[in-house]
């Protein structure tokens, strides 16, 4: 249903950075936030279309960095039917902007990813669901110890004569590898002059190497505590005296964010309440990873690229490879900033910005997106008052 404009989201509690607006209200006009306000105020002209919370909340579109699909399609199909499959799962699930995210594969399936995305966003409507932010160069400059659930014929070392052919397409604007691999710095330095947020993934770095990739400008690590070093694994790498992983960095560095996978499965609550407490709102993003699955009935998928994918089981909870481990979440944007709320000592405000404004940040795109903020998208979503989301606005018009 398209929205007529201007409109005017009220009757419920706008969250806004750091705070609660009660009985506020959201005007909006041609897709942007024109204000934010009490209702009381009255600042909107009349004839305004109202849009009624009903008592509950009223919060910013969902921003997703790391992702891979949902409802049967994974980007990594390389489709424009794919592309705008997995846009729209994330849509119904809140998400009004997405990075979608690589997996390993050969050149030729990475490319083809990056070509579709390309064009869907050059062409794209509010049909099509949640807007492409960018991508993120995610696989396949994985250790091979550390490729967890992505198919590991498809990992390799980075290559600049292939990253730098991929650069050029001009949709990606964060880029990943492992720290350790032989030419990750040049790598890191690449991605920092093109403005990308450069980050660490899957990957068995000791302190010294992170501390290399962050001089070459790496700022980020992908899901905390998964598929990543620890010390136990640098100490089988170098032996004794131990020495710091890939956490212990993360952790120390305040520059340094990262993000957490809050669906119930990949974490414990205690791990969740530990990352919140080191990192806070501010470096601590909410990310879904999710794959194929998302939205699908318990059974056997492929994860990244459908024709040649590894295989994984979804029991309707999470993706799992039987013997190895989990493979990736199965659950949108509204599941994982609820479940922070609740598993967490996080407020309302503090666990919705690490699911819309930080991760807006830490990819250098707040200024249009994230928050509910006059000049920016008019991507709102409107919730009840347990997060529970009940309607999504993508540039003002509802998304159904």
């Amino acid at each position: 249903m398209a929205v007529a404009n201007p409109t005017v989201f009220l009757n419920g509690t706008v969250i806004l950075p750091g705070k609660l607006l009660r009985d506020g209200a959201v005007v909006c006009r041609g897709g942007r936030i024109l204000s934010v306000t009490l209702r009381k105020k009255r600042v909107w002209p009349r004839g305004t279309e109202e849009i009624d919370a009903r008592g509950g909340l009223i919060g910013p579109g969902y921003v997703d960095v790391h992702v891979h699909g949902g409802e049967g399609a994974d980007f990594m199909d390389g489709t424009d039917e794919a592309v705008r499959t997995s846009l729209r799962a994330h849509a119904r699930r809140g998400s009004t902007s997405l990075f979608p995210t690589t997996t390993t594969g050969s050149e030729k399936q990475v490319q083809k990813m990056l070509l579709a995305c390309k064009a869907v966003k050059k062409s794209w409507n509010i049909r099509d669901g949640a807007r492409i932010a960018g991508v993120h160069f995610y696989g396949p400059y994985f250790a091979e110890p550390k490729v967890g659930c992505h198919l590991k014929e498809g990992r390799r070392d980075p290559n600049p004569r292939e990253y730098k052919k991929d650069f050029d397409i001009g949709i990606i604007q964060i880029a990943t590898c492992a720290a350790e691999l032989p030419g990750a710095e040049d790598f890191f330095r690449e991605a920092k002059r093109r403005g990308y947020l450069v980050t660490c993934g899957h990957s068995d770095a000791s302190w010294t190497e992170m501390a290399k990739a962050f001089k070459a400008g790496m700022r980020h690590v992908d899901h905390f505590w998964c598929a990543m070093s620890s010390i136990a694994s640098v100490r089988a790498r170098f032996d004794y005296p131990m020495q710091g992983s890939m956490a212990e960095f993360v952790l120390a560095e305040k520059e340094m964010s990262t993000e957490v996978l809050a669906d119930g499965c990949h974490l414990a609550p205690e791990l969740l309440e530990f990352a919140f407490r080191m990192k806070g709102e501010k470096r601590l993003l909410l990310v879904t990873d999710s794959n194929r699955a998302m939205g699908m009935p318990p059974g056997k998928y492929r994860f990244g690229p459908g024709k040649n994918g590894a295989w994984f089981v979804s029991n309707g909870k999470v993706g799992y490879q039987p013997g190895r481990g989990l493979a990736s979440a199965i659950v949108g944007m509204d599941t994982m900033v609820r479940n922070m709320k609740n598993m967490t000592s996080a407020s309302i405000p503090q666990a919705v910005r690490m699911g819309s404004l930080t991760p807006a940040e830490r990819a250098g795109v707040a200024k249009n997106i994230g928050s509910l903020e006059a000049g920016k998208f008019a991507d709102i979503n409107v919730l009840d008052r347990d997060l529970v989301l009940q309607r999504t606005f993508i540039s003002g018009t509802e998304f159904k």
